[in-house]
């Protein structure tokens, strides 16, 4: 079973693990429950800490959305089938392999004001030292999802009270050029399937972290 704990309590465990290799740690939960913030408050923790970190989100492999377009998949985009989740694994066996005095290893990274992901957009140096990857499918079990979580060496899932993540995420939606109708049926029809098929996996995490 996985340990429940606050997020400061998290990173005090976190603090214990990284010992000055390559740790490569993973931020997962439905949408919305705060995994870019959470993965941005780790980067400024790292830094008081004088650890050397660099963020790769999974939202960097989507799949583009003339390909969503063409196979038909443009209005469940999110869904775990519209990323290149073998490419994802991928990338994450060349940064667990990475070692000191190799060169950068380039990732890509997804801009929301084109709905693309960009190449070679995020750099990862050989001496980071804790490298955090987030998004929402980082426990599944399908096989390229189960090789993306065997590079991990901590899983962390995030915990937000589900009326308060799905006011945000159509708050986001909302942000991003739907209209309130529109951001209202994505949250709860192809969103929320993706939060349950998340939210399945939990226990699969190493630590469950409670967020407000």
């Amino acid at each position: 079973m996985p340990l429940s704990l606050s997020l400061d309590d998290a990173l005090l465990r976190l603090r214990t693990r990284v010992d000055g290799g390559r740790f490569i740690l993973g931020i997962t939960g439905p949408p919305a429950a705060g995994k870019s913030t959470v993965a941005e408050r780790l980067l400024g923790w790292a830094t008081t800490h004088d650890i050397r970190a660099a963020v790769v989100p999974m939202d960097g492999f989507h799949l583009a959305q003339s390909v969503l377009d063409a196979r038909g998949h443009a209005e469940v985009k999110g869904a775990p089938h519209t990323f290149d989740a073998r490419g994802y694994a991928e990338l994450l066996r060349r940064l667990r392999a990475q070692r000191q005095g190799a060169d950068i290893i380039w990732a890509p990274a997804f801009d929301r004001s084109i709905e693309n992901a960009i190449a070679g957009s995020i750099g990862v140096a050989s001496d980071s030292h804790l490298v955090i990857t987030e998004g929402n499918y980082l426990l599944l079990t399908d096989a390229a999802w189960a090789a993306a979580r065997a590079s991990l060496d901590e899983c962390w899932y995030l915990d937000l009270p589900d009326a308060v993540r799905r006011e945000r995420l159509t708050a986001r939606h909302e942000l991003f050029g739907c209209s309130p109708q529109g951001a209202a049926e994505r949250t709860s029809g192809s969103d929320e399937a993706n939060a349950r098929l998340v939210a399945a996996a939990r226990l699969q995490a190493d630590v469950i972290v409670t967020v407000s």
